[in-house]
């Protein structure tokens, strides 16, 4: 597997009136780097995030407000507003749902990356779980300093739960070039956040993303003025993956029961306080049988 460089592409979240998204991950022939299966980044906006109750199978959600607040409410009980500078976590395990809303000034700017991280199979049937961690730690370097998100950062581990070898973290790098330690046995990517970035010479325009393959313990980045990046990495994550909807399966029949049960109302997905019966409707199945997304991307 060579580096290469993603583009995002503009989807509207929560239907066409919605908040448009900039999508990294999944893409055609890529679908993850380690367990990370999604990378969605909104923002700065004034558009407000309104997202009714819906479902969720097989992953980990993993919110991080950069700017604006969002209010959770899930099937376990949880409520609380998300605010910069602090990250939620809900382990779907076989079923949960949840509700994000935009809270506070509507006419505050939001900034803020959504992500999922695929569950194996030893812990993608398992219950559900939500996490808040207000105080995350840091590392840092010779121009940069990080949040560790998920996994470690030059010896700062997070408190966060997970269930494959994995890092997440948000880094920000100061005018120059830097380097930022790797583990050699990750492969990563890096999401040039706020503005373009050059990642070991290739310069990335604001909202792409570069994969760098492993075995590399290292990378270099040289920005212009203080950036914001997102790194993402882990090992190579071997199992086949059926992603339709808010679902991470194995089969198409793991995804066309999921939904059924969702249209169904049934007891695994729960029901989320505050909203009464309003729900977000699955869209209908294709017409033909879903596939695993395999990376043949080379």
């Amino acid at each position: 597997m060579s580096d290469m460089t993603l583009g995002a592409r503009e989807v509207p979240l929560g239907g066409l009136r919605g908040l448009t998204v900039h999508r990294t991950l999944p893409q055609r022939g890529f679908p993850t780097v380690g367990a990370w299966c999604f990378v969605d980044h909104f923002g700065p906006t004034t558009d407000q995030m309104t997202l009714l109750p819906h479902p969720h199978i097989g992953l980990q959600t993993v919110t991080w407000p950069l700017a604006g607040e969002i209010r959770h409410r899930d099937s376990l009980g949880s409520e609380l507003v998300l605010r910069p500078g602090e990250l939620n976590l809900m382990t779907s395990g076989d079923g949960v749902s949840h509700s994000e809303f935009s809270v506070g000034d509507p006419d505050a700017p939001m900034h803020a990356l959504q992500l999922w991280v695929a569950l194996p199979a030893g812990a993608r049937r398992g219950p559900a779980e939500f996490e808040h961690h207000p105080d995350l730690p840091t590392a840092g370097g010779d121009g940069w300093s990080a949040t560790v998100l998920l996994g470690e950062v030059a010896g700062a581990v997070s408190p966060a739960t997970t269930h494959t070898p994995i890092v997440g973290a948000e880094v920000r790098v100061r005018p120059g070039f830097v380097r930022l330690p790797l583990r050699d046995d990750f492969e990563h990517a890096v999401l040039a956040v706020d503005g373009p970035v050059t990642v070991d010479g290739e310069d990335i325009a604001h909202r792409e993303m570069r994969y760098l393959a492993v075995g590399r313990s290292e990378v270099g980045l040289q920005v212009q003025q203080d950036t914001t990046l997102l790194l993402i990495g882990g090992e190579p994550f071997d199992e086949e993956l059926v992603m339709w909807w808010n679902f991470v399966g194995r089969s198409h029949d793991d995804i066309a029961d999921a939904r059924a049960d969702w249209e169904a109302g049934a007891a695994r997905f729960g029901h989320v306080l505050g909203h009464g019966s309003e729900v977000v409707p699955a869209p209908p199945l294709p017409d033909v049988r879903l596939t695993p997304r395999r990376r043949s991307v080379t």
